[in-house]
């Protein structure tokens, strides 16, 4: 029997054993909690390749927008960041590549309350951000004289600053639903996600298609097709600049189990006179080399006379002067859809001053309603017509460069008149607002804009 020594020997043994290994327990826990503070730290600190989605909330409904668009870009696959515009400085704009904002007005053009600090700190400063791409979701509401003020304000500054617009800012009346389902489309476009869902059901009506027409047999291009839609319900109206949000239906998306596709965004190309909501329509290539599951649908798969459900869009932006000012259309591609509806209201109106400046790849292919436009400018309803095609000569030449070489006549025209661009966000809509800068001046390209004489319907 051992010793009450040993005992005593063996108990001072176990208790330092004891807290040896509960020292070594708790400098575990230590180095796990700081291993997982310093992980949550990086995860929500953003970085230079992180979209940020930033908000300035008055009453809530632009924080859960912001929310909504940060869920939405997390099911795209791509890296984000949430946070307030009080938690926003010159360095955060400094690091940042790409933010998406979202900020309500409040009162007689203010800031919301949470703002006051940005609005402070860093409007009305001087930096570099030359390297920031952004785009704003501005919130207000038509009753107050300052619509959106806050939102245009911080546009307006991000550009004096050599700040890159993604897009033109969206502009939201009272939560309307279709300025919201236009900023979720350019959100599919911005990550290359066009299926997104979209943040609510969609209420569409009933439309049947009753005519497809290949345009451009034979083109370097993807093939473009002209469509046509009409009504099984009543008859339905729209204005030149409005825009058809269209639900694909594809059968081969829905035989896999999925939900229903989110809306496709097509300029309407025709007048409610027309009787027909008429489309220019491309058909686009998924990477794996399909046809796109809206375009690819809408130009192939859809049976003609079969049943559409469509929806039109107000595009109060791009609507036609309300006068006979000299108007400038500059567009590119399948932009000339929205181009042919404000020509089509401007010659209804008699209204001769136009000027269309167009832009395709090949003329012998890719020359878009050539009959209808040449007729217009026999008729005197086109004074000016300006068709460029890049790849009919060794050089490629696109519409900002016909732009440039007629800079004096651009010039006289917009002393008076008015600028609307149709077409790619990507390509032609940059080189024709550089080109337009260099013409007029960015203060008075500003202005322009300001006027609401230089409008655009970029995509």
């Amino acid at each position: 029997m051992p010793s009450l020594g040993l005992l005593a020997g063996d108990a001072r043994i176990l208790a330092a054993a004891c807290v040896a290994i509960a020292y070594l327990a708790f400098c575990a826990l230590t180095v796990r909690s700081h291993w997982q503070s310093t992980k949550l730290a990086a995860a929500a600190q953003p970085t230079t390749a992180t979209t940020q989605v930033v908000y300035a909330s008055q009453t809530g409904f632009a924080q859960q927008l912001a929310e909504q668009t940060f869920a939405s870009l997390q099911s795209a696959g791509h890296a984000t960041a949430l946070l307030s515009l009080r938690a926003v400085g010159l360095d955060t704009l400094q690091r940042s590549q790409r933010i998406l904002f979202v900020v309500s007005t409040t009162g007689e053009g203010d800031a919301p309350d949470p703002a006051a600090g940005f609005v402070r700190t860093v409007l009305g400063h001087s930096v570099t951000l030359a390297n920031l791409r952004y785009a704003i979701l501005a919130l207000g509401d038509r009753e107050y004289d300052n619509f959106c003020a806050f939102g245009h304000r911080l546009d307006t500054w991000l550009r004096h600053q050599g700040a890159h617009p993604l897009f033109d800012v969206v502009e939201v009346d009272n939560g309307d639903a279709a300025a919201l389902r236009h900023w979720q489309h350019q959100l599919g476009v911005l990550t290359g996600e066009p299926d997104l869902p979209d943040w609510e059901t969609p209420r569409y009506e009933r439309w049947r298609l009753t005519q497809r027409r290949l345009l451009n047999e034979g083109s370097a291009g993807g093939p473009c097709f002209h469509i046509a839609l009409q009504p099984l319900d009543a008859a339905r109206t729209w204005t030149a600049g409005d825009i058809a949000e269209i639900d694909p239906r594809n059968s081969t998306w829905e035989a896999h189990g999925n939900a229903a596709l989110p809306h496709r965004e097509y300029s309407i190309a025709s007048l409610p006179e027309d009787g027909a909501i008429e489309l220019l329509v491309r058909e686009m290539r998924r990477p794996d080399g399909a046809a796109g599951l809206g375009s690819g649908w809408l130009t192939r798969d859809a049976p003609l006379d079969s049943e559409v459900a469509l929806r039109i869009r107000g595009n109060s932006n791009f609507h036609p002067p309300t006068d006979a000012v000299p108007l400038l259309l500059i567009g590119s591609g399948t932009g000339l859809a929205g181009l042919r509806a404000i020509l089509k209201s401007r010659v209804a109106a008699g209204q001769r001053r136009n000027w269309l400046l167009f832009g395709e790849r090949n003329a012998t292919c890719d020359y878009f309603y050539r009959d209808e436009i040449e007729r217009w400018q026999r008729a005197g309803f086109i004074e000016q017509l300006d068709v460029v095609f890049s790849r009919d000569q060794p050089e490629r030449r696109y519409v900002q460069h016909r732009l440039l070489e007629r800079a004096e006549l651009v010039r006289e025209w917009l002393d008076s008149g008015a600028v609307y661009v149709c077409g790619s966000l990507e390509g032609m809509a940059p080189g024709v607002d550089a080109a337009l800068q260099q013409i007029l001046g960015a203060a008075a390209l500003e202005s322009l804009a300001a006027a609401g004489r230089y409008r655009r319907d970029v995509y």
